[in-house]
């Protein structure tokens, strides 16, 4: 299975099933909570502007977000004056939601970020819940840390000397990937192996200074339960558009999700790179 059927087979469902259970601006990924009485609107809100925040989008004129979903951070970069926001997505779901919004100066793009090339370099990238699918279970170690420096490299080429990429990513913590839950793997995920943070240092190594690092999961595992809690108070509705089977393998996939992080069995990364200048690229 390549990349854009793995991907089609979790995000293409419907965008109305996903919007039974996501928070109104579609943000299918790791919230920032502030409290017990935190809302998970106001904690999505919150984690958008952290990854703006970090690549500087307010004083930005092009900025890059690789998997960008139902478009949340581009929505929000053309509203704050971007001159250019291109979004990449395998999702055909997606990518027609994005379009059918018509965001001033948005370019949304059914494109892999293996094949896309920019007529400019960006002053940020953002890539939130994308690089959970770039390796496979059959790559071995060095071959993820490979097909990661080629992702940085990439990003890297496509970066002016002062911008930032901001990068959120779920991965292995105390868990080796032998013993990683088959059923989200095979049914939830095909195809695809989360990283370990050794692993996108040392694929970052001479292409990106980190500059900081949040783990966010037991942000995460509340997420996922919010999720949890508005899927069964929608489930009449959700099996009449999507069939029982499928409502079920998402209940129990952010069960699962929900306890490996509060576990520590995985965690969320959210980290900040700062380029090296292309004297030191290589």
């Amino acid at each position: 299975m390549d990349a854009a059927t793995a991907i089609r087979h979790h995000y293409d469902v419907g965008n109305s099933f996903f919007g039974l259970w996501l928070d109104n601006s579609l943000t299918y990924s790791c919230a920032i909570r502030e409290g017990t009485d935190d809302t998970l609107e106001a904690a999505q809100e919150r984690k958008l502007r952290f990854h703006l925040d970090a690549v500087r989008a307010g004083s930005a004129t092009r900025v890059l977000d690789i998997g960008c979903g139902w478009g949340a951070i581009l929505k929000r970069l053309s509203a704050s004056g971007v001159e250019r926001a291109v979004g990449l997505t395998l999702s055909d779901e997606q990518a027609a939601y994005v379009r059918s919004r018509e965001y001033r100066g948005v370019d949304v793009r059914l494109e892999n970020w293996l094949d896309y090339e920019p007529d400019a370099r960006f002053d940020g990238i953002i890539s939130i819940g994308a690089f959970e699918h770039f390796a496979t279970p059959d790559d071995s170690t060095a071959e993820k840390i490979g097909v990661y420096h080629h992702f940085f490299s990439r990003c890297r080429s496509w970066l002016h000397d002062d911008g930032l990429m901001s990068l959120q990513t779920i991965a292995y913590a105390n868990m080796s990937r032998e013993s990683a839950n088959q059923f989200v793997q095979h049914d939830i995920f095909p195809n695809a192996d989360l990283p370990t943070f050794a692993e996108i240092a040392a694929a970052a190594e001479g292409v990106f200074e980190v500059e900081s690092v949040h783990n966010g999961r037991l942000d995460y595992a509340w997420t996922c339960e919010q999720w949890a809690r508005r899927l069964r108070r929608h489930r009449t509705e959700a099996v009449d558009l999507v069939g029982a089977d499928v409502v079920a393998r998402y209940e129990r996939y952010l069960r699962l999700s929900a306890l490996g992080f509060r576990m520590g069995k995985i965690c969320l990364l959210r980290i900040v790179l700062r380029p090296y200048g292309d004297k030191h690229f290589r």
